[in-house]
């Protein structure tokens, strides 16, 4: 069963999911926008949950948005299943709701702005998935915006 989109969920954070990191972002739905927070660290996939949950502690979102790395044909990846499984442990482990998002190209978006920024490309020592995940909460927040919902 899927939680509806409300407007009681205002404070959002977001989530790049990856396998070695995760990269967050804070939004706001009165504003639409968001902003990268930073990363924690992952072991296969599997978040540093200490971090997350000083993370979860200091913010107090109201809800959650993970990005699904689809296939660019629009199908679902071992990457997507993975992070489908992330945003249903976020759910059940902070008892807020998870929403998820195609995220498709957001790292690639995030790369190019960064490099606009001067970034000089070596994305492991900085990497960009706070931005990412920015980009995908405004994604977020851009189809579902606040008069449309409940």
């Amino acid at each position: 069963m899927s939680t509806p989109v409300t407007n009681k969920y205002q404070s959002i954070m977001a989530f790049d999911f990856g396998t070695k990191r995760t990269g967050i972002a804070m939004g706001q739905r009165i504003t639409q926008t968001a902003n990268g927070i930073g990363c924690i660290s992952a072991r296969d996939g599997i978040p540093n949950w200490e971090q997350l949950d000083k993370l979860v502690e200091e913010w107090q979102p109201h809800a959650f948005v993970v990005g699904l790395p689809l296939n660019m044909d629009g199908s679902v990846s071992e990457m997507s299943r993975r992070a489908n499984k992330f945003s249903n442990r976020l759910c059940a482990r902070y008892a807020r709701p998870s929403f998820t998002i195609d995220e498709r190209l957001s790292t690639f978006a995030a790369k190019e702005e960064a490099k606009s920024q001067g970034h000089k490309g070596h994305y492991k020592s900085d990497p960009v998935d706070a931005l990412a995940a920015q980009f995908i909460l405004e994604s977020w927040f851009y189809e579902h915006p606040l008069d449309a919902c409940e």
